[in-house]
């Protein structure tokens, strides 16, 4: 992150010295400037099974995230989820979708993620607000595989189902999907 803000001070210096020639210079966008403060924040309060992989360290609105539970019906399985922070931001929450293939009552076989803080507004009240940050996003993604298990409320019905009515049949198709898609 030291060399995206070097970047901005350079960029700024730049826009200062090109403003008397005439030269027009790229602004920074609101967005990126409140990604540098909140993706270190993010990186300083990881939980311990997760761990972000930021394909371009110039680009902080697009990364993935990985999750490795650590136990629950999960564990030993390693998911990835791709994390989008559109020019919306911090007026919109982030894009997220599962990119890895999993049995799960909130996250749809397409990827689609139910998490109510995703949603830009909510019936629980829990929806995205502009104090929310990219950590809460990760915390939230990350409590998916252990406390904010919704079976009530499901994205993928036939998940919710098979759990209610046969939670063996549930879990032994959960580790089949973490052995055949998911293994560390």
């Amino acid at each position: 992150m030291i060399t995206l803000t070097r970047k901005l001070k350079k960029d700024e210096n730049d826009q200062h010295s090109s403003s008397n020639l005439g030269v027009t210079v790229k602004r920074i966008s609101i967005r990126d400037k409140l990604l540098i403060r909140e993706v270190q924040e993010m990186e300083a309060t990881l939980p311990p099974t997760c761990q972000t992989h930021f394909l371009d360290p110039h680009t902080l609105y697009d990364f993935h995230l990985y999750v490795t539970p650590d136990e629950g019906h999960w564990h030993g399985g390693r998911f990835q989820f791709h994390i989008y922070v559109t020019e919306e931001y911090n007026m919109a929450p982030p894009q997220v979708r599962c990119m890895t293939k999993l049995w799960h009552p909130n996250i749809s076989v397409d990827g689609d993620v139910c998490l109510s803080l995703l949603r830009a507004s909510s019936v629980d009240g829990m929806g995205w607000a502009p104090t929310r940050r990219l950590k809460d996003v990760v915390w939230g993604l990350n409590s998916l595989f252990t406390d904010l298990l919704n079976f009530d409320d499901p994205l993928n019905i036939e998940a919710a189902e098979m759990y209610q009515r046969d939670r063996d049949a549930f879990c032994s198709r959960v580790r089949d999907y973490v052995f055949l898609y998911a293994k560390r």
